[in-house]
């Protein structure tokens, strides 16, 4: 599964001859011998046995609305259909390394990424890149089983890959962790902790302030500056069903902490941030038939305060509170959200099925509710039929909708029709046919495949409200899409292909 660590550690290659670290002697009588006896250096070490990797995630797709617009993701919901996501790559590069003198294992990765638009797209020759995992990993180093690393990465467990999604687990961190793995390997409890300080006011705020001794100039000033700590502690259990079935659980929980600080809102006036802290707490459920690629993953997850909000976003629409000082403070007390999700996989002879579904409830720290409260979830499938090994037809439908917490007229196309105030609640319905070659051969998560697809979105009134005034979705009823990609993934450590 994606983001496991239970990979077996790079063993040992066989040994090769042993090399003397004094140079071959002269035979008898050979004037090149020298006089005095060689001085007994200490051997040089051994090098370390291990390999270099290479390892990607890729999408690559064009396409369009059939009126000359370029393809755009037509979801509401917060994860919907992947089909018409832009292109995407990561490359992987990693230094595996087994060491004998210690006995365990190293492993060095470098993850870059990069994101649409590219060079041939809009001719401009320059990029969005990002570091996704920098960090290096020591294994069964103080005893058998026990791994320790620090650096930057993606720190996830299992998806959803219709939605694009990881449901229970999803960091990115600059930290560290340890996990270990027990029981036969059956059991692993992984602990880890990091900090983030996201680009945004609710974090950070510099300043212009002259300079000191009567210099001529000014300079910035950090009057905010906060990082948010956030841990994790995750416990997987796996169970054999039979000679190559099995299942697992998995507990999992995260704090998160932020400190106070202080921000300037006029020249010389400060208003208090409050520390504050939030909890995640929640589990997963899974099962595998060892046939293929069919399984069952069922996820529940409940966040509470600041862990509400996504690790790289500013909290809004906090809640007030007064502090003992009579100082009135902002916190994220009272937010939280509610999330059930199930991804599944079902394979046998030339048919594959993959599903996926999830309900979400979030509410922000404010006591009323506004447009940013909302309970959402979609219900996705895509069947393929096979033909041989090389290729096959996919399709794909998707029902999704949304309800947020401001009052709107009933509008015409909904469910109930015209009628009194309501929150306001949208829905949507997509298809798509899918033709796809698979060099590779057949299954659901075999890689690579070149595909085609149309896609077809049908809106409701209230999906269309969702747009501003004059946006092309906000006008229309039905969206067209045909579009043209590849997908790609191998030896990737935090990604598919893992």
């Amino acid at each position: 599964m994606p983001g496991d660590p239970d990979a077996p550690p790079t063993p040992p290659p066989p040994g090769g001859a042993a090399t003397s670290p004094f140079p071959p002697e002269a035979p008898l009588g050979d004037a090149r011998k020298p006089d005095v006896t060689p001085p007994l250096d200490a051997p040089t070490p051994a090098p370390p046995s291990g390999s270099f990797q290479f390892g990607s995630y890729g999408r690559v797709m064009l396409g369009g609305d059939l009126t000359g617009r370029p393809g755009r993701d037509t979801d509401i919901v917060a994860r919907g259909s992947r089909l018409d996501e832009n292109t995407y790559l990561e490359l992987e590069f990693r230094r595996e390394d087994y060491w004998k003198k210690t006995d365990s294992n190293t492993q060095i990765v470098a993850t870059l990424a990069f994101q649409h638009p590219i060079f041939h797209y809009n001719g401009v020759f320059d990029g969005v890149v990002a570091m996704r995992n920098l960090y290096l990993e020591s294994r069964d180093l103080l005893t058998k089983g026990l791994a320790f690393w620090a650096g930057s990465r993606m720190y996830r467990g299992d998806d959803i890959y219709l939605l694009d999604w990881w449901p229970l687990d999803n960091l990115n961190t600059l930290g560290a962790g340890a996990w270990y793995k027990f029981n036969e390997d059956r059991t692993v409890v992984a602990l880890h902790g990091g900090l983030t300080r996201p680009q945004d006011g609710f974090f950070g705020q510099t300043v212009e302030r002259p300079l000191p001794l009567n210099q001529v100039g000014a300079a910035q000033v950090d009057i905010l500056s906060r990082q948010k700590f956030i841990g994790s502690l995750k416990l997987n259990h796996r169970i054999q069903l039979g000679e190559k079935a099995g299942a697992k659980g998995i507990l999992y929980a995260e704090t998160h902490q932020l400190p106070s600080g202080q921000r300037e809102t006029d020249a010389g006036r400060f208003d208090r941030l409050s520390s504050d802290s939030g909890y995640v707490v929640g589990g997963q459920v899974g099962a595998w038939t060892g046939e293929r690629d069919t399984f069952v993953n069922l996820f529940v997850r409940y966040a509470r305060g600041l862990a509400a909000y996504p690790d790289f976003a500013a909290p809004g629409q906090l809640a007030i509170e007064t502090a003992d000082d009579g100082i009135t403070e902002y916190t994220t007390s009272g937010a939280h959200e509610f999330r059930v999700a199930l991804g599944a996989n079902y394979e046998k002879g030339p048919i594959g099925v993959m599903f996926g579904a999830y309900f979400r409830s979030f509410r922000n720290a404010n006591p009323d509710l506004d447009l940013n409260d909302v309970d959402e979830g979609i219900v996705i499938a895509r069947p393929h039929y096979f033909i041989g090994e090389k290729g096959g037809i996919a399709v794909e439908a998707s029902y999704q909708a949304q309800q947020r917490g401001v009052l709107t007229p009933s509008p015409e196309g909904t469910l109930g029709g015209e009628g009194p105030a309501g929150l306001h609640s949208a829905g949507l319905a997509r298809f798509g046919i899918i033709p796809f070659l698979s060099p590779a051969g057949r299954g659901d998560y075999v890689r690579p495949q070149i595909r085609a697809m149309y896609v077809i979105t049908l809106r409701d009134a209230g999906a269309r409200a969702l747009y501003p005034q004059d946006d092309v979705f906000g006008l229309r009823k039905v969206e067209h899409f045909f579009g043209i990609g590849a997908e790609w993934w191998f030896n990737n450590t935090w990604s598919y292909g893992g």
